[in-house]
């Protein structure tokens, strides 16, 4: 495996910190951070942004609807564990969560977070150049323009997280089994 599981002890300096802060902050080390930590850029950056992501415009439901639409969109089991999780702890709709594990499902429950999934999958299949009824149809729900630069900075956050998990090879962690 070239992407080992790296501790505070055996990561470079400069995830150090970070690993650190994220295996307190959740009670323990994710296998994605401990390979992710193998490029203190990558670490820091994603984190940052993250962070970033989760204090923008959208609400929580809506932003991890659009997690999920690109954790499965790019096939990051990780990705799709750790979120299911965070919807559960959300109590969102089990329909809801069913309908986002599956790609290919129709449509979601809810409207309007369907809304922000069919935006986030035109984003990201018109590499930002989404037509005016693409964006129409997003603002017809609640959305706002902020809210649509906010999808693309949630875009970026977790394709980031996506690739990485899957270059690495990051394993579903124990702690988020019963989600996988």
């Amino acid at each position: 495996m070239p992407f080992p599981d790296l501790t505070p002890e055996t990561a470079p300096p400069g995830s150090r910190r970070a690993m650190e802060a994220v295996t307190e902050r959740l009670g323990y080390r994710p296998a994605a951070i401990a390979r992710l930590a193998a490029s203190p850029h990558a670490l820091d950056g994603f984190l940052k942004i993250s962070a970033i992501f989760e204090s923008c415009s959208l609400d929580p439901l809506s932003r991890e609807v659009l997690i999920m639409t690109v954790a499965t969109r790019n096939d990051c089991h990780v990705c799709v564990a750790m979120h299911t999780a965070k919807l559960t702890s959300l109590d969102a709709d089990p329909a809801l969560i069913a309908a986002l594990r599956s790609p290919g499902s129709p449509a979601l429950p809810d409207e309007r977070l369907d809304a922000v999934r069919r935006f986030t999958l035109e984003v990201i299949a018109s590499a930002g150049a989404v037509d005016d009824a693409a964006l129409r149809d997003f603002l017809a729900y609640g959305y706002s323009e902020r809210n649509a630069l906010d999808v693309v900075l949630g875009i970026g956050a977790y394709t980031l997280s996506t690739l990485a998990n899957r270059l690495t090879g990051a394993p579903v962690d124990a702690q988020l089994a019963a989600h996988a």
